[in-house]
């Protein structure tokens, strides 16, 4: 008897384990996919109740809408800044700007157009109290007239002269700057509309520059004092007072070839070239398109200079 009970246990443990091995094969095999059913018709919007009815004239636009957004501007370097030796410097922004002149001297033609990228420029000649810190500085041989100190400390506003090209270029250094080009020193003279002279086309008069001097003590005049000589650009002193040095080579024969983008002066010569006339010279020598030239290593009394540095980049 307990035999035939263990017997049916034993059929029964069997078939269980058989019925759920056919389950799982069943479950192994594909099943036949339901189709899906077809989305239900969306119900028809009520009708708007009475008072909530669009009203049939045009709805009005708000202001501006559909305005076409204007581009946003371009950034643009500040007007003014101060350099590192803290001499304020005014920004000539790019563009084109008519160079030469037919009424002047050979080297002055042809007039062409040149395009220049934006940089600074010194608002006024180096003054003789910036370049002495210069020297002190360095421990430079100082320019004539600064042994006795007199020259740096009583006329510390008035612009440095006796300095040579070599000087000028390292005191701009010195400061973070370079000499301006050629190009540059007379746009930032003459703006873009081809005058004469920085303050237009108006003969020079005591109120605009200083000139027709003879030599002596107080030819030279501070830094400043003459408003209506101003440039386009609010350059103070780009006629008259002093000569000043630019980075260039002299070329005789330079506008012939020189190019219109960004020109930078021949790659050698024997002289630098000089602009803007000084206190000894006449009318002509005066205007922002005379050239004229000197030995790089030579001192004049009536030779000073100013600065200049490229703007930044903006993005």
């Amino acid at each position: 008897m307990q035999a035939r009970n263990m017997i049916h246990a034993m059929l029964l443990s069997l078939l269980s384990v058989v019925w759920i091995t056919g389950s799982l094969s069943l479950a192994n095999e594909a099943l036949p996919v339901k189709p899906e059913p077809a989305p239900a018709p969306a119900p028809p919007k009520p009708r708007a109740a009475e008072g909530e009815l669009k009203p049939t004239g045009k709805v009005p636009t708000p202001s501006g809408a559909g305005a076409v957004p204007k581009p946003a501007s371009v950034p643009q370097p500040p007007a003014e800044i101060n350099g590192k030796d803290g001499a304020p410097m005014v920004l000539v922004p790019a563009g084109e700007f008519t160079m030469g002149s037919d009424k002047g001297d050979d080297d002055e033609q042809p007039i062409h157009r040149v395009f220049l990228d934006s940089f600074y420029i010194d608002k006024f000649e180096v003054t003789n109290g910036r370049f002495a810190k210069f020297v002190e500085a360095i421990q430079s041989e100082p320019p004539w007239g600064f042994a006795d100190k007199e020259t740096p400390v009583v006329h510390s506003d008035r612009p440095v002269r006796w300095v040579n090209w070599m000087e000028a270029m390292g005191y701009c250094l010195w400061a973070g700057k370079r000499l301006p080009t050629e190009a540059e020193w007379e746009k930032a003279a003459r703006g873009t509309d081809g005058r004469v002279y920085p303050w237009g086309n108006d003969p020079p008069t005591a109120a605009h520059a200083v000139f027709g001097l003879k030599e002596g003590a107080d030819t030279v005049s501070p830094i400043g004092n003459r408003d209506k000589g101003k440039s386009p650009y609010g350059v103070h002193d780009l006629a008259g007072n002093l000569y000043e040095w630019t980075t260039d080579w002299y070329d005789e024969e330079f506008y012939k070839k020189i190019p219109t983008i960004n020109p930078r002066g021949p790659v050698e010569g024997t002289a630098k070239v000089q602009r803007g006339g000084s206190y000894i010279n006449n009318p002509y020598r005066l205007r922002s398109s005379f050239r004229t030239k000197d030995d790089p290593t030579e001192h004049d009394p009536n030779v000073g200079f100013r600065c200049a540095q490229d703007s930044p980049k903006l993005p």
